[in-house]
């Protein structure tokens, strides 16, 4: 493969303030994740700036130690139009390291009541020494497109009965 970056869109039937602050909110993760490897955020304050830092609580069968944690540098904060970050893991002396991949959502409002989101999974900058470990991407496209559903689900207000 070429081309170092996957991405999906999908037209979510509410304004971009509200899809940006599900997405904004390290709590809803977890259930917006469409691999299912995104366990809980540690880290519940809502991302406001560029260089916060956002932990992760993930599992993967095929992880060394199949339960893990991330750390995550938010890098992009334009609401409620984009939001992404660098994904890495905190060193036992505290130090973070990233791995050079890169999550990034990009909201394009359509009018008042919809909005085009397209999230982007980029590993143009990870380093030969983790290309020989890891495989790129480690996911189907497939799992793009689930995280879109959730995210639809999540940011649409459920009616009252």
């Amino acid at each position: 493969m070429d081309q170092e970056n996957v991405s999906a869109t999908l037209i979510v039937a509410v304004p971009a303030a509200r899809v940006f602050a599900v997405l904004a909110d390290p709590t809803t993760h977890s259930a917006i994740d469409g691999t299912g490897w995104v366990q809980e955020g540690i880290d519940r304050a809502p991302l406001t700036e560029v260089g916060q830092i956002f932990r992760m609580d993930m599992y993967h069968a095929d992880h060394p130690d199949g339960d893990y944690r991330v750390a995550n540098k938010v890098q992009v904060l334009d609401p409620p139009r984009a939001i992404g970050w660098l994904t890495g893991q905190e060193k036992a002396d505290g130090r973070l390291e990233f791995g050079g991949w890169f999550w990034r959502y990009d909201l394009a409002p359509l009018g008042p009541s919809g909005t085009e989101v397209t999230l982007t999974y980029d590993w143009s900058a990870v380093p030969p020494y983790i290309r020989e470990y890891l495989q790129f991407p480690p996911f189907g496209p497939e799992h793009l497109t689930n995280s879109l559903r959730h995210l639809a689900e999540l940011a649409t207000p459920t009616p009252r009965a």
